[in-house]
């Protein structure tokens, strides 16, 4: 007896422990499970990450990397959307468009009218980071779908949001449709200033309506000229110097002069074993940091011509396979030796911040080294870059670290866009590309 009561005693005890064995798994699994949503935001019509952890955003027609995001209408091109969320978590992450005019206000119509099918889906494609100090999820989609395209040509904003809440915003790009109805003839040509002739570099340019009824040009047609896909440089043009039956010649001696700016800076980030000429130093502890060699202000020095990519970025990794997943983020450490400019603020951007100026991009300015410095957390890549100073007054000097050149190699793009009689919303008819 006393053996079989020791037995009820002891499996009583193992229901015991396994019951709160389980409760203590199915607590640590409740809490592994539960984390916080997305906050909700403010929808801003402009390419905005709204979140600090989403990084490495990147949208391009596929085959055309890091090219302005433009896909002919009723044709099968597509864009790929790419970026990381640094939460490291996996998100239902949805995805819709909206139709915009040319300046990137909402158009008056309503999804029916621009969008074939729901005009919203879900994210399906992502994959974890593998073996990075900076745990990370990467997300991809090719769009415009079987369930979701555009039937009207135009401006449309690619709003991402969380759960299937458009207030839960992560990010918005924005991209174009076009519908090729006229030929933009762009050309490069020496500034008319004398002055000008060694920094600027102007453009002309010559519209073929083709088919399409202009009945008022000065009013219907709208010109956006951008330097390196940059929304910080560009010139919009509203009124043709010259009007010849189906061609618009915009040649004025006043518009279209742009400053040359410099090659830009750039900094090898494929690896993190071996460093790259760019990079001083290498440290790794809970997170890699990078520290880049001084860079000096050039402003007076004459031009050298230097490879670049015009500003853009490229994810990139030579020490492993796949760079969307295996490659690590580091703390990359800019220093400008500059003496002549201690006031205002100073930003480094490039196409891998969209050249936003906000306090993730601003520089300190070190007094006793005469230096400014900034960091950023960038993903294994090839980056271009540039320094921009904003004045107490408010005023944007895009070259005062590397000076103008009539030389330095840009690209333009040229954006036409027509609002036809009894329509209450902007196309896009026309576009080109030209290299000086």
């Amino acid at each position: 007896m006393v053996h079989i009561h020791r037995i009820k005693i002891g499996l009583t005890a193992v229901v015991i422990l396994f019951a709160c064995l389980t409760a203590m798994a199915q607590k640590q699994k409740k809490k592994r499970t539960t984390r916080e949503r997305t906050p909700q935001r403010e929808l801003v019509y402009d390419n905005v990450n709204y979140l600090a952890a989403i990084k490495s955003v990147q949208l391009y027609p596929i085959d055309q990397e890091n090219a302005l995001p433009v896909i002919e209408l009723h044709s099968d091109g597509q864009l790929m959307l790419a970026f990381d969320d640094l939460r490291g978590d996996v998100r239902n992450f949805y995805f819709s468009m909206e139709h915009c005019d040319a300046d990137w206000t909402p158009s008056r119509l309503s999804p029916l009218e621009y969008a074939e099918g729901f005009n919203e889906e879900r994210i399906v494609s992502y994959a974890p980071s593998v073996n990075t100090l900076q745990a990370y999820t990467h997300y991809r989609v090719d769009f415009p779908t079987r369930n979701i395209k555009p039937k009207l040509a135009g401006n449309y904003l690619l709003k991402v949001y969380e759960d299937a809440d458009k207030s839960r915003l992560i990010l918005t790009r924005r991209f174009y449709v076009l519908a090729p109805l006229m030929m933009v003839s762009p050309q490069l040509v020496p500034s008319v200033n004398v002055a000008k002739r060694r920094s600027n570099q102007k453009m002309n340019l010559k519209l073929n309506t083709g088919g399409l009824t202009v009945n008022n040009p000065y009013q219907d047609v709208r010109v956006l000229v951008m330097q390196n896909q940059r929304p910080d440089i560009r010139e919009w043009l509203t009124t043709p110097h010259f009007v010849n039956n189906n061609e618009l010649t915009y040649n004025d001696n006043n518009t279209l002069d742009f400053g040359g700016g410099n090659e830009y800076r750039y900094f090898d980030l494929r690896s993190l074993r071996l460093a790259s000429e760019r990079m001083a130093n290498i440290r790794l502890d809970s997170a890699v940091h990078v520290d880049l060699v001084a860079d000096k202000n050039e402003r007076a020095a004459s031009y050298a011509s230097v490879f670049d990519e015009n500003g853009n970025f490229f994810v990139r990794n030579q020490d492993k396979s796949d760079a969307d997943t295996e490659s690590d983020y580091a703390w990359v450490s800019f220093s400008l030796e500059d003496v002549t400019t201690t006031e205002g603020k100073v930003y480094v951007v490039g196409a891998f911040n969209n050249y936003t100026l906000d306090a993730s991009s601003e520089m300190t300015y070190d007094a006793a080294a005469e230096t400014w410095r900034g960091t950023l957390l960038l993903k294994q890549g090839l980056y271009d870059y540039q320094y921009v100073h904003v004045g107490p007054s408010g005023t944007v000097d895009v070259s005062f670290a590397s000076g103008n050149h009539f030389e330095t190699n840009n690209t333009y793009q040229v954006l036409v866009y027509n609002r036809r009689p009894g329509t209450t919303w902007d196309e896009l008819v026309g576009f080109a590309e030209i290299n000086n």
